[in-house]
């Protein structure tokens, strides 16, 4: 018979408050994924990195996974989210230098 466990999480009151992001650059390797969470805001140079989050290729399916089944929820509940203009591509971090311009 299979036990019904409970997860239970800490969470910090320096990390409940959350941070914003409006860009997210993800890169991989064979062995892990690296989100960093990004804000780009008008006045500033250059996004400012706030949080970077490793993972392993398994663990970002199921991120994946989980999205895609929170964002039809969502899509159900209030709407269908809608993306203005062309869709953006995807760049290496690989692809720029470290003074953060394109190689």
């Amino acid at each position: 018979m299979e036990e019904n466990k409970q997860l239970q999480l800490e969470l910090k009151p320096e990390v409940a408050k959350g941070s914003y992001s409006n860009l997210a650059i993800i890169s991989h390797s064979h062995s892990e994924f690296v989100i960093d969470f990004a804000t780009m805001l008008p006045g500033l140079q250059k996004p400012e990195i706030s949080n970077r989050i490793l993972m392993t290729p398994e663990h970002a399916k199921r991120l994946l996974n989980a999205l895609n089944d929170n964002i039809g929820k969502y899509e159900n509940q209030f709407g269908r989210i809608e993306l203005p203009g062309s869709p953006k591509g995807t760049f290496n971090l690989a692809d720029f230098n470290p003074n953060g311009t394109k190689s």
